[in-house]
């Protein structure tokens, strides 16, 4: 893969905002998931100081839940982090794009009540889906 695009941004389409998760290297002596941490891009902006020019991203944390995959679908399982956990990050250490999928509990969900743009917010617990494709694979087995 050459380059990947990333989105985010308040209004995408006059239907609401659209913020990307990605893989955050936390830890690169470790390799896969336990190396990696899921998280929501909010804005991406640079700056510069003694005239070096910084890119950044303001993004919001997901917690893992365990310490392996879930033992049925072999998909890890984050939860988004309280309001405050909000972090800048060096865009350098953006690794991948990552495809959540909310972890639908037994209760009957309304489709009409929930909209595209609001999902990251609307359900408790999500899958690092690691079927998006085959690097997100590689990453997140």
């Amino acid at each position: 893969m050459c380059c990947e695009h990333i989105c985010c941004s308040p209004m995408w389409r006059n239907e609401g905002p659209h913020y990307d998760c990605v893989f955050i290297v936390t830890n690169p002596h470790v390799e896969g998931m336990l190396g990696l941490d899921v998280a929501r891009i909010l804005c991406f902006f640079s700056f510069k100081y003694l005239d070096t020019e910084y890119p950044c991203a303001i993004m919001h944390w997901f917690d893992r839940i365990g310490d392996g995959p879930d033992t049925c679908t072999g998909m890890w399982i984050v939860h988004a982090c309280n309001a405050q956990d909000i972090a800048i990050i060096h865009i350098d250490t953006i690794y991948h794009a990552a495809h959540l999928i909310p972890v639908y509990v037994n209760h009957q969900i309304n489709p009409a009540s929930v909209k595209p743009n609001e999902s990251y917010d609307k359900f408790l617990y999500y899958y690092v889906n690691k079927f998006a494709d085959h690097h997100a694979f590689e990453i997140a087995s």
